[in-house]
């Protein structure tokens, strides 16, 4: 029977069981997952000992229990995994039984070989077996990928109704081995539904304070620390860790007064250091840090915070009145859209929309590969732009990192269709503020459709910190009383509901010759009433030299830097 997840207390996770393996004599290169099968007492002993030492919390044996590392070695997935949940629930009935995931082993695209969907199904393989077991949650640890990472946490999560906790794994320069700080980790894992996550191995508890102290200022979920006993040394050939029990212990009573709330021991630690760290721990209730309420995109290396600073959406990836990207997309030329990409990158969008919407073409399929060619070469977020939800989700799923949906409207049948997927995926979603009666004329009506799509999302649980909001821009040719109205409304969204805006910039001056005159004026117009995040062209320099401007006027631009920078001779 499954148990849940105690938060209120700070929850003491066990150690290395590679250590302690090698301690019963595992020979370098044997594969620790085969004593399941093989020498079961040896991992029920380990398991008892660190259950003895204080651990709320016991890890299976199944940390390279995958597929490709079994395969040529005579053991059978199922069995190994059963074995080790068993086991573990045997040796310790009192504890919960914690189902470990490590890495796969192959590099991800672009890296490496390995799909997304070709990593998603070997994790779903390993938690399908472990869940039925009877493992009460599912940790995802020691990854080095965020890509791999988010692969795994979908499968849990389509394939278990079990909590997952996942932890990832830094380097000396507070970065994964493939490029993901801290905050981009949080951005992305948090928004996929983690009940816990943190940070483990590579490094000792000294050396990983300053990115867990990065960590908790961001995370609005409970924060886990599973450190080494120090940085692996070699004595003698071998691989040895000298931190003693009581200096870990120390380490990790200082993390857990600075908000840490699940803590245990990676490579190196023994029951000993685990005895020490309860000892040290004793007394102690979990510190609730109050990180704030964020709107950030993230790719799996940069993360964009909305608001302050204006954040340019660059507009150039969508065929809409693009003849040669039309072109491209019919002949599947994804080079083009890659050009364009690193273009409005070197030109200075934060952001890449990203539309590929031709009735001629498979929408699905230009979209994802699309979508992985581009996060492969540019390490901006991405704004993915459909009208049809199965090509969001398409392209939500196989996105490296947080992007925004464009677009979820006030219209119920388009509402259930989308606010589904943001929640699912985790994603920013851009609000447009029309419903089944169109665009409404005033900005009042407007304001009115983006509280309602404000309470729609909240009842699929996505704070409004996850919407921007689109008042949509009208073409001054067309319907010019109505492009105040926009500017008003975007004044109205932020005043009454607090949340962050986006636009359409260059709608405006569809028909109307000097085009660009009237996109920059209408553009600093809209930024005065608080518009952050412009959907634009970042090749137009003075509308880059307004937002530049704008940013010094609003104080955006600290001392002047960037517009020092980018003006002076």
């Amino acid at each position: 029977m499954n148990r849940n997840l105690d938060f209120n207390i700070i929850l003491i996770f066990d150690g290395a069981m590679g250590t302690m393996l090698q301690s019963y004599g595992m020979k370098a290169g044997e594969l620790a997952e085969g004593y399941n099968i093989n020498k079961p007492e040896i991992i029920a002993k380990i398991h008892r000992a660190f259950r003895d030492a204080g651990a709320d919390v016991i890890t299976t044996n199944t940390f390279g229990a995958s597929r490709g590392k079994l395969a040529d070695t005579g053991l059978e997935l199922t069995a190994v995994i059963t074995a080790a949940v068993e086991i573990a629930r045997q040796a310790a009935p009192d504890q919960l039984i914690a189902l470990d995931i490590g890495p796969l082993g192959q590099l991800m695209e672009p890296y490496g070989s390995l799909s997304f969907e070709a990593a998603y199904e070997g994790f779903r393989e390993q938690i399908s077996v472990g869940a039925a077991a009877g493992a009460d949650l599912i940790l995802i640890e020691t990854m080095s990928d965020v890509y791999e990472a988010k692969a795994a946490i979908l499968a849990a999560r389509e394939h278990s109704s079990l909590p997952i906790v996942c932890t990832m794994t830094f380097q000396a320069d507070g970065r994964t081995l493939t490029g993901t700080d801290p905050v981009t980790m949080v951005n992305i894992l948090q928004s996929l539904g983690v009940a816990a996550l943190g940070l483990n191995c590579s490094l000792g508890p000294k050396e990983m304070l300053p990115l867990v102290r990065e960590v908790l200022k961001y995370a609005q979920v409970p924060v886990i620390v599973q450190p080494n006993a120090g940085l692996p040394q070699i004595v003698n050939g071998e691989t040895v860790f000298k931190i003693s029990p009581a200096e870990f212990a120390a380490n990790g009573r200082e993390m857990a007064t600075a908000g840490v709330s699940i803590l245990g021991g990676c490579c190196g630690t023994t029951p000993a250091h685990l005895q020490a760290l309860k000892t040290a721990l004793s007394g102690l209730h979990p510190v609730r840090t109050q990180a704030p309420p964020l709107t950030a995109a993230s790719s799996a290396t940069y993360t964009v915070f909305l608001g302050g600073e204006v954040k340019v959406i660059g507009e150039r990836l969508n065929p809409t009145g693009k003849k040669k990207l039309k072109e491209a997309l019919r002949q599947g030329d994804l080079d083009y859209l890659l050009r364009e990409a690193v273009d409005q990158k070197d030109h200075g969008a934060q952001i890449l929309d990203v539309n590929v919407g031709l009735p001629e073409i498979d929408e699905i399929a230009v979209m994802t590969q699309a979508v992985k060619e581009i996060q492969g070469i540019v390490n901006l977020p991405l704004q993915i732009d459909s009208v049809r939800p199965e090509v969001i989700e398409a392209a939500a799923r196989v996105c490296n990192g947080r992007p925004i949906i464009n677009s979820v409207n006030g219209e119920e049948k388009v509402m259930a269709s989308i606010l589904p997927l943001v929640k699912k995926y985790g994603c920013l979603v851009v609000a447009l503020t029309l419903d089944e009666n169109g665009i409404p004329h005033t900005a009042e009506e407007r304001l009115a459709v983006a509280e309602r799509i404000i309470k729609k999302a909240e009842a699929y649980g996505i704070p409004k910190t996850d919407i921007i909001v689109d008042c949509l821009v009208l073409t001054a040719s067309a319907q010019q009383r109505e492009v105040q109205e926009t500017i008003k409304g975007v004044r109205l969204v932020q005043e009454k509901l607090g949340v962050m805006t986006t636009l359409g910039v260059s709608n405006v001056s569809f028909g109307l010759p000097a085009r660009n005159l009237l996109n920059r004026t209408f553009l600093a117009t809209a930024l005065a009433a608080g518009l952050n995040a412009p959907i634009m062209n970042p090749l137009d320099t003075e509308m880059m030299d307004t937002i530049r401007a704008f940013n010094v006027l609003w104080n955006h631009d600290q001392d002047s830097r960037v517009y020092i920078h980018t003006y002076s001779a």
